[in-house]
Order: structure tokens, then C-alpha cells, then sequence
């Protein structure tokens, strides 16, 4: 069976601090935590001020109440002193195999809709064709030349895409609106990966990025979804977009994987997906 356990250096903090300051992190007090998790707000008590130590068991109930990722799981346990217990497995191993025919048919089955199989980093670990034809259309039928500006030598990368100045910057012409949407949810999920937190990074980085789009903006919302709009000379698409992920992920490639789909938001964007190629 091709896969390996995902480890992690023992932890310079133990589990008592990480337990404390997620819990602390999610907004809940010992009492919620300790109802959600099963156990009396004494043991938690305990747990956190390090007086007592927990069961594998325990680990995995105060992670599973607090909605942790698997690869944090791991690190929890690593800190408590047992084992890592979630494998991470190559994408295109065999024991994958039901997870990487459910993602080929997700990418043929919204043709002709744009759409992309995300790792946690926002690298594009596959593409359907529809997002090919709209990547060439804006890049004047050279989308490699296009990634290498934007990505160099690394994986495409959709959030380097979106910001770098000579990616999609200058075709999303509401970007001043999602900017601080898109990039408040990057933060987010920067907090538990290292890979992505390195990406944020260096889209952080990018000339003119404003300081304003690192905080989470409030307005009054127009509409259900905010749409992204794409001006390609004088067409104009907008499309909203939708996340998938795996249910009950029990690996930590799948539960890190994610299918981001375009959907067209006005009949005219249609109408243009729809063309012949």
C-alpha cells in the first residue's frame, strides 16, 4: 500500500498549549468545549494547566469538537505522545484511486463551466478544458508563458494568479471588491498550513496590493454572492463561484483537496461558455 503517516517534529509547545490556545482561537469557553467534547469542564481544566494527560482517545475527541484539520489532528496526538494516526497518500497512488475518479468526473461533468481540483496551498493539481479555453483567452493563446511569469518554476498556483501583477489582476476589474474577501479567506486558511501561509506570503508581497485588502471589509451586500467580473477587450464575464470538498476526508490529501467551479452569473457569460470552441 503506497502511502506514508504525515509527521511532524516533536512540538515546542505540549498539548495542554495547543488545547488552550485553540480553544481560545475558536471563541469557546472551557464549559462549551468540554459539553461539545464529552468530558467535565474539571478535565479540561486539567488538561489545559497540564496536571493531567490525555487518552488518544481524548485527543481525538477535543480535536473532532473543534473541527480540527486531519494534519493538526496529527499534530495534537504527536504532542500528547502517541502516534500520528492520518496518512497522507499521493493523489495518484492506488489506494486513491475512488478520490481521483470522483474529481475527473466532478472537472468533465460541469464543461462547458470553469473549474480546478485545489491542494491546500491553492496550487491547481488539475483543470478541465472549459478553464483551459478561458485561460488562453486571456492570455493570448499562451497560458504557459502566462504561468511562467506569474509562478516561475512552482505548480500553478491559483491565488498567484489572481494577484501577481501580470496574472489576472488587470482582467478582474472588481478586484477592490473581492480583494479583501479573497484574501481574508486566504489568512484564514493560511493559519493551518504551512505551504499556504508561504504563498499568502509572497502574494502579500506583490506591488500595489493595498493594506486595506488584508482586513476583512464590511459592506452592504448587493447580492447573494459577490461575482467576479473578467473584461477581455470588450466582453465582460461574470461568474460566481463555488467550493467542493470531500465529506468525510480520512486522509490528509483528501482532506486538504477542494474543486473550485466557475458558474456563469448572467445569461450572456453563458451564452459565451457555451460557444463552440
Amino acid at each position: 500500500m503506497n502511502q506514508t503517516i504525515a509527521s511532524a517534529p516533536a512540538a515546542a509547545n505540549d498539548f495542554s498549549h495547543l488545547l488552550r490556545e485553540r480553544r481560545r482561537g475558536h471563541g469557546f469557553s472551557q464549559m462549551t468545549l468540554a459539553a461539545d467534547a464529552g468530558l467535565s469542564q474539571r478535565h479540561l481544566s486539567f488538561l489545559e494547566s497540564n496536571k493531567a494527560r490525555p487518552s488518544r482517545a481524548m485527543v481525538l475527541q477535543l480535536a473532532e469538537a473543534l473541527a480540527l484539520p486531519l494534519r493538526e489532528r496529527n499534530r495534537w496526538l504527536i504532542a500528547a505522545g502517541f502516534a500520528p494516526l492520518f496518512a497522507e497518500r499521493p493523489l495518484h497512488s492506488p489506494d486513491m484511486a475512488s478520490i481521483k475518479l470522483a474529481l475527473d468526473l466532478l472537472l468533465k461533468q460541469q464543461e462547458p463551466y470553469p473549474a480546478v481540483v485545489l491542494d491546500a496551498g491553492w496550487n491547481i493539481l488539475q483543470a478541465n478544458a472549459a478553464t483551459e479555453r478561458l485561460l488562453s483567452l486571456l492570455s493570448g493563446g499562451n497560458s504557459a508563458a502566462l504561468w511562467q511569469r506569474v509562478c516561475g518554476e512552482a505548480p500553478p498556483n491559483l491565488m498567484k494568479l489572481t494577484f501577481h501583477p501580470e496574472g489576472l489582476r488587470g482582467f478582474v476589474k472588481n478586484l477592490d471588491e473581492l480583494g479583501p474577501g479573497l484574501l481574508a479567506r486566504a489568512i484564514r486558511e493560511a493559519r493551518e498550513n504551512e505551504a499556504a501561509a508561504a504563498v499568502l506570503a509572497e502574494v502579500l508581497s506583490y506591488p500595489g496590493i493595498p493594506a486595506r485588502w488584508r482586513l476583512a471589509e464590511v459592506w452592504t451586500p448587493l447580492a447573494p454572492v459577490l461575482p467576479t467580473r473578467i473584461g477581455l477587450g470588450d466582453v465582460m464575464l461574470s461568474f460566481i463561484t463555488m467550493l467542493a470538498s470531500f465529506g468525510t476526508p480520512l486522509d490528509l490529501t483528501a482532506d486538504n483537496l477542494r474543486v473550485e467551479i466557475l458558474f456563469p452569473a448572467d445569461a450572456f457569460t453563458e451564452a459565451f461558455l457555451r460557444r463552440p470552441a
